[in-house]
């Protein structure tokens, strides 16, 4: 204490001093009009900054929320038709909400990781849409995620149709750009424009007919080929793909084992 008493003599004018120093600092402040409002200003901006960062961070996680509340309904939705048209031809197409918790965009061999597996019912081969189109095929199962082979993957081919006419083609990716894919097997004697719409066959249990695949984006046929080069503008943004569908049939089961049986 008398330690502190001594050190409070030493630097008594020095601390006397500060004090005159701030109460007029405070009475300039407060009684003339551009230095108060300009601390205020400067206070308020503060606030206001600090405002700002809560709000977008509340948005951003209320943002989120939405997302998977909206992809959840999309969900809902589909089965809800999907029942319906279930009644109508015997079809039993079922959609289960995922999102996508890792992915590659600039790879040969993309692929990319959703968080449901095993214990949800997810099984080896079903087809994966988003709200766009086509994704991809689950490749393997584990309990809790799945990977999925998108059809932005060298390894991948995808069974589609012109929506125009229902010819059909085969879908391949070049490994270049992943907003583009090849379609194959389209001869020549068919007349191809510049956004035509593409869809899946439904020539495949994985996929009902008719999913958005793309658009054609140009074409090509040179003299003496029997097949075009078809470029197709892909729906399904990769780049910015978070929610995705997985398609359930209740009856791909049996006729991948009939189809099986033919080998």
């Amino acid at each position: 204490m008398q330690n502190l008493l001594k050190i409070l003599l030493r630097y008594s004018n020095f601390l006397v001093f500060i004090a005159l120093e701030v109460a007029a600092f405070l009475l300039i402040g407060f009684n003339n009009v551009y230095p108060r409002s300009s601390l205020l200003s400067t206070a308020n901006d503060a606030v206001a900054w600090q405002h700002k960062q809560l709000s977008e961070m509340k948005g951003y996680f209320s943002l989120r929320s939405q997302n998977e509340q909206l992809a959840a309904e999309n969900a809902r939705l589909r089965n809800a038709i999907s029942a319906m048209d279930s009644v109508e031809n015997g079809g039993g197409i079922t959609y289960q909400s995922a999102k996508v918790v890792q992915m590659t965009t600039d790879q040969l061999h993309n692929f990319l990781t959703i968080d449901r597996g095993s214990k949800d019912g997810i099984l080896r081969g079903q087809g994966v849409r988003n709200e766009d189109g086509v994704v991809g095929i689950v490749r393997t199962v584990g309990t809790n995620y799945s990977v999925v082979l998108p059809i932005i993957n060298t390894q991948m081919n995808l069974s589609c149709r012109f929506a125009k006419n229902d010819y059909i083609g085969t879908l391949q990716w070049d490994g270049r750009d992943s907003r583009f894919a090849m379609l194959t097997d389209v001869a020549a004697h068919m007349v191809v424009n510049t956004g035509d719409t593409i869809i899946t066959s439904g020539l495949s249990p994985v996929f009902p007919e008719g999913i958005p695949v793309g658009i054609v984006e140009n074409s090509t046929l040179k003299e003496g080929d029997s097949y075009y080069t078809i470029r197709v503008r892909l729906h399904t943004n990769f780049k910015r793909l978070k929610y995705v569908e997985v398609v359930g049939n209740t009856h791909q089961q049996e006729m991948e084992e009939l189809q099986d049986g033919l080998e």
